[in-house]
C-alpha cells in the first residue's frame, strides 16, 4: 500500500515574505483557487493573523468560496500565542484551521521570549482550548526546529511530549533557516516519527544552501505525512522548497508515496505567480523554465530523431509543455530541421546547408534566433519572394507631455497601400498599438493580442545602450514573439511590432 502524502502550499503565506512580493485580494482568491481546484494541492497557507485589513479582506473572500466549495478546512492560517487575538481575527475571516507559531529551539524561547518551557506550553494549552471550544482545528509550528534538533534536543523532546497530550491535528516541523544537510533531515524525523508514530508531521524546508529538494526526500523518505511548498520556490531569503521540482522528483524516485497534484497544472500556475509578483522564473529552473525542455547542441536534436536517445522521465508534454530545438551558433542540420518540421517547409540538403551556416554566423555575432525567424533567413540566405517584407512602419511622430495623454500618428504602408492615423494612450507604445489598430479594424484585419514584454539592456550599460525588446503575441490560440533592438526603447517595440505585422 502506497503512504498518502498532503501537500500543502504556502505561497500566498511563505511565498508573500520573498522581498518585495505582496499579492492583492484578488490575486490570492485567484490563487488559491487554481492551487486546489486545478493544480489539486491538499491544503493552502493563505496568510497570517493580525498582518492588516487587507489581509483580513482578502482571507474572508477565500474563505467564503471555501465554504461554499467545500475547501473551508484546507485553508490555513498562521497563528500567534497572544492570548486569544489571532483566533478573534480567524473569526473575523471565517478561518477554521490555524497553524500556530510557537518556538521549537531553546535559543528562541529564551532569548525571544524569556520564558520558560512550562510557561511557554500553559500559553499554548491555553490557545489550544479557546480554538477547540471555538471549532477551530489546531496545527502546531515549532519555529527553528532545526537548530533545535541540533543544539536542544531535550526541549524539542519534551515540547512533543507535550503535544502528544494536545489536541493538535498536525506538528509541522520548519528548517526556518535553511540549515539542515539531507543527513540530518532524515536522521532527526526518523527519530521523532519513530517515538511518535500516531503524530501527524509536516516538514517544512527552506532552500539556503540550495538543499530544500534534497532535504525534502529524506523527509519523506524518514516518513512525515505532509510537505510544505511553494510556487517557483519563493519565500524569505533563498526561499522555500519548490513545487514543481519537488513533485517531479516524488513522482519518478518515490513510489512508496501517492500525492493528488495535477502535474500538467505546475507551469500555468507557475506563470500567474510570476506575473502577479513581477518576479521572473529563471530560463533555467527545473520544469517551469523557459529553456529547460528547449536542445542546443545540434548533436541532441540528431539523436531524439533516433530512438529518442536525449529523451528522460521528465518529458514536458507532463507539464503542459513542448520540446524546443534552440537555433544558434550550436546549432546543426538537426535543429534546423526540428524547427522547419513545425513551420511546415522543407529544404533540400544544399538550402539547409547554406541556412545552417547562416544562423552558426548570427549565433557568433550573439544575434538570438528563434523559430519565427527561420522564413525571413531562408528568404534572405536563398533569395526567395516566398516571405518578402510586406508591412513597412514608414513613420511616426510620438509626443508625450506632462499632464497630457501620450499620442501617436503613424504611416503604415501594407502591400503598397499606404494608412496613417492618430491615437492616444497610457503610453506611447500603447498610443502607437492603438493608432495600428485603427489601421488594421478598416482593412478588417485581425491583429494579435500581446501577451508578455520584456526589456533587456545590458547590465552595466549608460543610456545610450542599445536595448532589445521581445514581445509575446497571440493569435487564433498560437504564441509566437518578435524582437527589436535600438537605443530607444519605444522604437525598438515598434521594430518588434512591425516584424510581427510581417510575420501575421
Amino acid at each position: 500500500m502506497k503512504r498518502r502524502l498532503e501537500i500543502m502550499d504556502t505561497t500566498l503565506r511563505d511565498g508573500e515574505q520573498t522581498s518585495g512580493v505582496s499579492f492583492s485580494a484578488s490575486e490570492k482568491l485567484t490563487l488559491a483557487k487554481l492551487l486546489l481546484e486545478e493544480l489539486k494541492v491538499d491544503r493552502i497557507e493563505v496568510a497570517s493573523a493580525r498582518v492588516s485589513e487587507g489581509e483580513l479582506k482578502a482571507v474572508q473572500e477565500i474563505t467564503k468560496w471555501a465554504t461554499k466549495t467545500g475547501f473551508l478546512e484546507c485553508v490555513e492560517v498562521l497563528t500567534f500565542v497572544d492570548g486569544g487575538v489571532s483566533l478573534d481575527w480567524m473569526e473575523q475571516a471565517g478561518a477554521k484551521t490555524q497553524n500556530l507559531l510557537t518556538k521549537g529551539s531553546i535559543n528562541h524561547l529564551t532569548h525571544q521570549l524569556k520564558k520558560t518551557p512550562e510557561q511557554h506550553f500553559e500559553e499554548i494549552a491555553a490557545v489550544f482550548s479557546s480554538a477547540t471550544s471555538q471549532g477551530i482545528i489546531n496545527n502546531v509550528y515549532l519555529e527553528d526546529w532545526s537548530n533545535g534538533m541540533r543544539n536542544s534536543k531535550a526541549y524539542v523532546f519534551q515540547f512533543l511530549d507535550f503535544l502528544a497530550t494536545q489536541p493538535v491535528k498536525r506538528i509541522l516541523l520548519p528548517d526556518t533557516l535553511g540549515i539542515l544537510t539531507h543527513t540530518e533531515t532524515f536522521a532527526f524525523l526518523e527519530e521523532i516519527i519513530t517515538k511518535y508514530p500516531n503524530l501527524h508531521f509536516d516538514f517544512h524546508g527552506h532552500n539556503d544552501y540550495d538543499l530544500g529538494v534534497a532535504n525534502v526526500m529524506e523527509a519523506v523518505k524518514a516518513g512525515c505525512k505532509g510537505l510544505h511548498l511553494t510556487v517557483n520556490g519563493m519565500g524569505e531569503r533563498a526561499g522555500n522548497a519548490p513545487m514543481a521540482s519537488t513533485i517531479a522528483v516524488i513522482n519518478d524516485f518515490m513510489p512508496e508515496v501517492e500525492i493528488k497534484i495535477n502535474e500538467k497544472a505546475l507551469y500555468k500556475v507557475s506563470k500567474l505567480v510570476s506575473a502577479f509578483t513581477g518576479i521572473s522564473i529563471p530560463a533555467n529552473k527545473p520544469i517551469v523554465g523557459d529553456s529547460v525542455f528547449t536542445q542546443t547542441a545540434g548533436i541532441h536534436a540528431d539523436g531524439d530523431s533516433k530512438k529518442n536517445l536525449y529523451f528522460s522521465d521528465l518529458m514536458p508534454e507532463r507539464f503542459g509543455r513542448k520540446r524546443k530545438y534552440a537555433l544558434g551558433k550550436m546549432s546543426g542540420k538537426a535543429n534546423i530541421q526540428k524547427n522547419l518540421q513545425e513551420l511546415g517547409l522543407t529544404l533540400n540538403n544544399d538550402e539547409l546547408k547554406k541556412v545552417t551556416e547562416r544562423i552558426i554566423s548570427l549565433g557568433d555575432k550573439k544575434e538570438r534566433v528563434t523559430k519565427d525567424d527561420l522564413p525571413f533567413i531562408i528568404s534572405d540566405v536563398l533569395d526567395s519572394n516566398a516571405h518578402k517584407q510586406r508591412v513597412f512602419v514608414n513613420s511616426y511622430v510620438l509626443t508625450h507631455a506632462k499632464g497630457l495623454m501620450p499620442s501617436t500618428t503613424l504611416s503604415v504602408e501594407i502591400d503598397g497601400k499606404t494608412f496613417e492615423a492618430n491615437a492616444q494612450g497610457d503610453g506611447q507604445y500603447d498610443a502607437f498599438m492603438n493608432a495600428l489598430a485603427k489601421v488594421y479594424d478598416a482593412e478588417k484585419i485581425a491583429l494579435p493580442v500581446l501577451v508578455d514584454y520584456a526589456v533587456r539592456i545590458p547590465p552595466g550599460s549608460n543610456s545610450d545602450a542599445l536595448c532589445e525588446t521581445v514581445i509575446t503575441w497571440e493569435l487564433d490560440g498560437k504564441e509566437f514573439t518578435s524582437r527589436g533592438l535600438d537605443s530607444d526603447q519605444t522604437v525598438s517595440a515598434i521594430k518588434a511590432t512591425e516584424k510581427m505585422l510581417n510575420l501575421i
